[in-house]
Protein backbone atom coordinates (compact mmCIF):
# COMPACT_ATOMS: atom_id res chain seq x y z
CA UNK A 1 0.00 0.00 0.00
CA UNK A 2 1.29 3.38 -0.76
CA UNK A 3 1.24 6.20 2.23
CA UNK A 4 1.21 10.02 1.17
CA UNK A 5 1.59 12.58 3.88
CA UNK A 6 -0.11 15.97 3.66
CA UNK A 7 -0.33 18.97 5.38
CA UNK A 8 -4.39 20.42 6.72
CA UNK A 9 -5.14 23.49 8.82
CA UNK A 10 -6.49 22.97 12.15
CA UNK A 11 -10.41 23.34 11.02
CA UNK A 12 -9.95 21.02 8.43
CA UNK A 13 -8.56 18.56 10.62
CA UNK A 14 -11.56 19.18 13.34
CA UNK A 15 -13.63 18.70 9.90
CA UNK A 16 -12.63 14.81 9.54
CA UNK A 17 -12.61 14.31 12.76
CA UNK A 18 -16.39 15.49 13.18
CA UNK A 19 -17.06 12.82 10.01
CA UNK A 20 -15.47 10.39 11.37
CA UNK A 21 -17.50 8.78 13.51
CA UNK A 22 -15.03 7.36 15.67
CA UNK A 23 -13.35 6.10 12.68
CA UNK A 24 -9.91 7.52 11.03
CA UNK A 25 -9.98 10.91 9.03
CA UNK A 26 -7.70 8.48 6.69
CA UNK A 27 -10.88 6.35 6.24
CA UNK A 28 -13.20 10.10 5.64
CA UNK A 29 -10.65 10.71 3.21
CA UNK A 30 -10.74 7.21 1.74
CA UNK A 31 -14.64 7.51 1.34
CA UNK A 32 -14.47 11.41 -0.23
CA UNK A 33 -12.58 10.37 -2.98
CA UNK A 34 -14.18 7.09 -3.71
CA UNK A 35 -17.55 8.66 -3.90
CA UNK A 36 -15.69 11.49 -6.12
CA UNK A 37 -14.52 8.62 -8.18
CA UNK A 38 -18.11 7.10 -8.57
CA UNK A 39 -19.62 10.63 -9.29
CA UNK A 40 -16.58 11.29 -11.89
CA UNK A 41 -17.72 7.54 -13.52
CA UNK A 42 -21.37 7.70 -13.60
CA UNK A 43 -20.63 11.43 -15.41
CA UNK A 44 -18.01 11.78 -17.31
CA UNK A 45 -18.98 15.52 -18.54
CA UNK A 46 -18.13 16.97 -14.90
CA UNK A 47 -17.43 20.46 -16.60
CA UNK A 48 -21.23 21.12 -16.99
CA UNK A 49 -23.00 21.90 -13.90
CA UNK A 50 -24.44 18.68 -12.27
CA UNK A 51 -26.61 17.86 -9.72
CA UNK A 52 -27.07 14.95 -6.73
CA UNK A 53 -30.54 14.50 -5.61
CA UNK A 54 -30.70 12.87 -2.32
CA UNK A 55 -34.61 11.28 -2.00
CA UNK A 56 -36.41 10.00 0.52
CA UNK A 57 -38.04 6.10 0.36
CA UNK A 58 -40.73 7.11 -1.96
CA UNK A 59 -38.41 8.89 -4.27
CA UNK A 60 -39.28 11.99 -3.19
CA UNK A 61 -35.95 14.57 -3.81
CA UNK A 62 -35.27 15.86 -0.19
CA UNK A 63 -32.20 18.04 -1.26
CA UNK A 64 -29.78 19.12 -4.48
CA UNK A 65 -26.29 18.95 -4.47
CA UNK A 66 -24.45 20.56 -7.05
CA UNK A 67 -21.25 19.16 -7.81
CA UNK A 68 -18.23 21.57 -8.05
Amino acid sequence: MTRFTIDIDDQFSKTLEALSNGGSKADVIRRAVQTYSYLKNEVPDMTAQRRVSITDAHGNIEKDVILP
